[in-house]
């Protein structure tokens, strides 16, 4: 099969309105992953507060599950409507999106419905999924999640339609911001006054009935905004819709369950001690990639309209420059992660710090992970969701059969090992597709700076204090203070090189244009 080469003279650099809007929708993203991530460690905190470390990993092995049926029975229909939406506003003007919608919104809905009432009719499942709980509290609150495991489903979809449109405004005020604030408000004096899992599940699960009302109200009014060429035919057919999104549904199941096969694994081989443990490390994880997610967002809608419109040098050239920007910000926080993980966790509170190692590992791992930016994302908008699949699945069958061997002998240990070698063989495969099949580089002299800025400035730092000061709270906070001197230092010394003027050069073009 041949690759996305190239077209011989296309200019090297991307279109400025794609790299404005990368930008601009990245660091939208990134206050949003901010907030996401600050008021997940927040949630986390207040039901470990209100039930422990057992009552925690119930409650997230629910959270588990729940977000696994979600996303799997989305059947990959969003991320097909970021591919196919923003390539029907290149070629159509957005006249072919309700007929995309009509392909993608009822197999969902009818697949998230199927599974709630198969959820419904199986009580056994309760026993298994949460085993130290009463049984008639467990059926309680797998039935809860159940209910409205179609509503959330659904929303997932329709924001998937508003990012194809360009603008991650919905998606991130309503899956970032708004969802995990209202976790929070709600769960707070559940924890003070009447702690269970049943009430702080229903606390996670009930913001899912305003973010749905939010994504269609979003969707209508991007519609309005762009209704196309009058009789224009879509861009693409259900056939064509269905063998993109077919693939990736499966894959995403794959990436949606090794973030949580970790706390499924240990509650039900280990101990829910150990899943709430494992549920800590997950919430530190997921904060030190929220730059590549947030770029994410902003770049995959983009990178599908420039291969749509053949301008594939210029998409290569916004790949190298987003992963670029995220080796320069993501490694540093995860060196630093590695550096002090047990007193990072001990935040938590008591008992946490026993995952030190494992955070460690998986901070490792992870250094990989944003070290090839979105790879995924590349052969996704190249609409090579077989490839997609095929590594999702490979890295995931290396984590379940890992993870069932090691976490009964060494607990969040060895589910860590599990999820950091699987994390590893995803990435290294996704980036060799990338640049021997795709013909995209990611690495350039802007990026060797940036892998420089960590491994030259910022790890001798974190690790000579740690050195000579241990995983302390005093180390942590003297190592990390030197560490920022030296990064802001080494980032004004390259800052040519880093392009870091082109990032804030977009962002003011982007300041002076309407939001998107």
């Amino acid at each position: 099969m041949t690759g996305v080469r190239p077209a011989a003279g296309t200019a090297p650099g991307a279109g400025t309105r794609e790299v404005t809007a990368t930008v601009r929708g990245g660091w939208f993203g990134f206050l949003g992953s901010g907030v996401n991530a600050l008021f997940g460690f927040l949630l986390v905190a207040v039901v470990t507060h209100g039930l422990g470390a057992h009552g925690t990993g119930a409650v997230f092995a629910g959270v588990a599950a729940f977000t696994i049926l979600s996303n799997a029975c989305k059947l990959g229909a969003d991320t097909a409507l970021v591919r196919f939406v923003s390539r029907d506003l290149e070629l159509t003007g957005g006249a072919g999106v309700p007929a995309l919608l009509r392909t993608a919104v009822p197999p969902a809905l009818a697949a998230s419905t199927a599974a709630a009432a198969a959820v419904l009719l199986t009580p056994a499942s309760a026993a298994w999924l949460l085993p130290g709980l009463p049984e008639d509290r467990a059926l309680a609150v797998v039935r809860l999640f159940a209910v409205l495991l179609p509503v959330a489903t659904v929303s997932l979809v329709l924001l998937g339609a508003t990012r194809g449109y360009g603008s991650v405004v919905p998606f991130v005020g309503v899956e970032q911001m708004g969802k995990p604030v209202l976790r929070v408000v709600i769960a707070l004096p559940l924890a003070l006054l009447a702690p269970s899992v049943f009430a702080l599940s229903a606390a996670w699960l009930a913001p899912a009935l305003l973010g749905a009302v939010a994504a269609w109200a979003a969707l209508r009014r991007a519609r309005a905004a762009h209704p196309g060429a009058p009789g224009a035919r879509p861009s693409a057919g259900p056939g064509e819709f269905w063998s993109f999104a077919g693939p990736r549904a499966l894959s995403s199941v794959f990436d949606i369950t090794s973030v949580w096969i970790g706390v499924i694994l240990l509650s039900a081989l280990g101990t829910s001690s150990e899943a709430g443990v494992y549920t800590a490390i997950g919430r530190l994880v997921t904060a030190g990639t929220l730059l590549q997610l947030a770029v994410r967002l902003a770049f995959a809608a983009q990178l599908s309209r420039l291969l749509a419109g053949g301008r594939t040098a210029e998409a290569g050239h916004l790949h190298r420059l987003s992963t670029r920007w995220i080796v320069l910000f993501s490694w540093p926080l995860f060196t630093a992660l590695a550096a002090f993980p047990g007193t990072v966790l001990s935040l938590f509170g008591p008992g946490f710090d026993e995952g030190a190692a494992a955070l460690a590992v998986l901070s490792a791992a992870c250094v990989v992970n944003v070290g090839v930016g979105n790879a995924q994302t590349v052969i996704l908008m190249a609409g090579r969701s077989v490839w997609n699949l095929a590594v999702a699945g490979t890295g995931f069958a290396v984590q379940l059969g890992l993870g069932v061997w090691l976490v009964p002998r060494y607990g969040v240990l060895g589910a860590a090992l599990a999820w950091g070698l699987a994390i590893v063989v995803d990435n290294v495969a996704s980036a060799l597709l990338v640049r021997h099949r795709l013909g995209f580089r990611t690495v350039d002299r802007g990026y060797l700076h940036a892998a420089a800025v960590a491994l030259v400035v910022v790890a001798p730092v974190v690790f000579g204090v740690r050195a000579l000061l241990g995983d302390t709270a005093g180390g942590a906070v003297l190592g990390n203070a030197l560490a920022m001197c030296a990064f802001g230092l080494a980032l004004w010394r390259y800052r040519v090189p880093l392009g870091v003027g082109d990032f804030f050069q977009a962002l003011r073009k982007g300041n002076g244009k309407k939001s998107r």
